[in-house]
């Protein structure tokens, strides 16, 4: 087995749903233990199904909303209201349903284009990092946020612009594999028997996008039991 095996924590669960539930419970008690030591808690927020029942879970929840603050790891190069974004999705299902004050909520200018909303985006990264969670998914192909297979980036990037996704829509922003891993836990949810060849070319060693992000001792893995090894 490769090295995210040994080093990754694994959790698997009953379905999507208990995922989703597990992940609302962890980043409620990771904000809690964030605020009380710095006075803040700074998220990354993931687009995908089960993140999205994550969010769901979280918009009933009561929590020191004031205190946190919401960041992005990847957004298509849409319109701003456009609803296959994740800002508008995570806005739909929670953010706009919680008392999180609006400035403290950082959407990806991905409407103003891959090349300057990454520049734009890279900024904010600078000074927020590093996070307290970040929170991931993972396609069937191993990708995550959009940092697909077979692309290369610059290293020293925090933020990289797509020109090229394999996914429509082709333009994109993402965290780079380094800010990603520049945090103090990640969460990463994968739920459904069609991620299970990913997570197993994963734990072989093979070179899947997921195995990028740096920090796998600090990754708790979710995932139900379709995809769970």
């Amino acid at each position: 087995m490769g090295e995210a095996l040994h080093t990754a924590r694994w959790h698997v669960l009953m379905d999507p749903e208990s995922v989703a539930q597990e992940a609302a419970f962890r980043i409620l008690s990771a904000a809690k233990a964030a605020i009380a030591e710095r006075g803040v808690f700074r998220l990354v927020l993931s687009g995908g199904h089960t993140p999205e029942r994550a969010y769901r879970f979280l918009s009933q929840a009561e929590a020191d909303w004031a205190n946190w603050e919401i960041y992005f790891g990847d957004e298509r190069c849409l319109p701003a209201d456009d609803r296959e974004r994740n800002s508008v999705m995570a806005a739909q299902t929670w953010l706009d349903l919680v008392p999180i004050p609006s400035h403290r909520i950082h959407a990806m200018p991905a409407e103003l284009g891959a090349d300057r909303a990454a520049k734009e985006y890279a900024r904010l990264v600078r000074e927020a990092l590093p996070f307290d969670m970040v929170l991931l998914g993972m396609g069937e192909d191993g990708h995550t946020a959009s940092l697909f297979p077979g692309q290369e980036h610059p290293r020293d990037e925090l933020v990289h612009a797509v020109h090229n996704a394999p996914k429509p829509p082709p333009d994109r922003v993402t965290l780079s594999a380094p800010a990603l891993g520049d945090t103090r836990q990640i969460l990463l949810l994968v739920t459904g028997s069609s991620k299970r060849p990913a997570i197993q070319a994963w734990c072989q060693g093979e070179p899947v996008p997921i195995a990028r992000i740096e920090g796998m001792s600090l990754m708790e893995v979710l995932t139900d039991q379709k995809a769970g090894l």
